[in-house]
């Protein structure tokens, strides 16, 4: 086996070999395109296409797969990295996850009531080869929430790492990278619970449920 094929092969939860991420990734790259430029085209999409929503279930596995969240168009930046992951195979970019635990200075209240602060345990985002080397790239926040809320938005050429700022566009202080758990080649979904309960509390997905509920019955 080559030592890329880990990074090109499907799973269960990076399913690059569904009919729907394909027939996507193939709407989304011309086969012309280098691939700097693909990886560009796929990042875009999953940055703005797919809405960022932190208020969506994550307690079981099936909620992390690609052809899922894709269909809903919606998610937090874990699922979202899992879609990039999952396009970037489908057109023959390796791809891998990479965990990070960030503090976001700009939380909203409501949310840092919830998270019972400003760490985020979990924040994941990409790692492509590209030119021989591995490139971050971090496709979180969507253009529309950074222009409401004036975040400087992760832009990507491809060539260079493109992670969350540490400051927004008023030069407050943003986020905060503060430990790297690593990457990897399939999500490691236990591990993602394991990290969230042992920061976040052993209730904080009976909590997440409930506001989704309510946040469901205000809409």
């Amino acid at each position: 086996m080559h030592q890329m094929d880990i990074y090109l092969r499907p799973t269960s939860t990076i399913d690059c070999d569904n009919a729907v991420i394909k027939e996507k990734a193939r709407e989304l790259v011309d086969d012309n395109q280098k691939v700097a430029d693909k990886a560009k085209s796929l990042f875009y999409f999953v940055r703005d296409e797919i809405k960022y929503n932190l208020y969506v279930p994550s307690d079981k596995p099936e909620y992390y797969r690609a052809s899922q969240i894709l269909k809903t168009g919606e998610g937090f930046c874990v699922q979202k990295a899992v879609l990039l992951a999952a396009l970037a195979r489908s057109v023959g970019i390796p791809s891998r996850l990479n965990i990070a635990a960030i503090r976001n200075h700009l939380v909203p209240i409501g949310l840092k009531d919830l998270m019972g602060g400003d760490l985020f345990p979990t924040h994941g985002y990409n790692e492509l080869y590209i030119g021989g080397r591995w490139i971050k790239a971090a496709a979180t926040f969507d253009l529309r929430m950074c222009q409401k809320n004036r975040f400087i938005p992760v832009d990507f050429d491809g060539r260079h790492d493109a992670i969350l700022p540490s400051y927004d566009l008023d030069g407050r202080p943003h986020i905060e990278y503060v430990q790297d758990h690593g990457h990897y080649d399939d999500f490691p979904f236990k591990k993602i619970i394991a990290w969230r309960t042992e920061v976040l509390g052993d209730d904080f997905f009976e909590r997440m449920r409930h506001a989704i509920e309510l946040r469901r019955k205000r809409a």
